[in-house]
C-alpha cells in the first residue's frame, strides 16, 4: 500500500544515524549497467553519490528512496 505523508522526509543515503533510514530497497538485475543507469536517470532517477560497489549502481527516485541496478554477470 502506498499513501501520502505529511512531513515527509526523504531516506538519507548511505544511512547515518538519527536520520531517515529507507523505508525499503528494491534490487533490479541489468545485462548492460550504464545503459540502464542512462535509462533510469531519464526517467527521473538520479545516480547517488556514494556507490558501494563496482557492479552496483545506487540510484535515488524522485522521492529519494535508493534502489540498485545490479550488473547481471552470470
Amino acid at each position: 500500500m502506498f499513501q501520502q505523508t505529511d512531513g515527509y522526509r526523504a531516506p538519507v543515503w548511505p544511512p547515518v544515524e538519527s536520520e531517515q533510514r529507507p523505508m525499503m530497497h528494491f534490487d533490479f538485475q541489468v545485462g548492460d549497467l550504464d545503459s540502464a543507469v542512462a535509462e533510469a536517470v531519464a526517467l527521473g532517477a538520479t545516480v547517488a553519490q556514494f556507490q558501494p560497489q563496482e557492479n552496483v549502481r545506487v540510484l535515488l527516485d524522485p522521492a529519494g528512496h535508493p534502489f540498485c541496478l545490479c550488473l547481471d554477470e552470470g
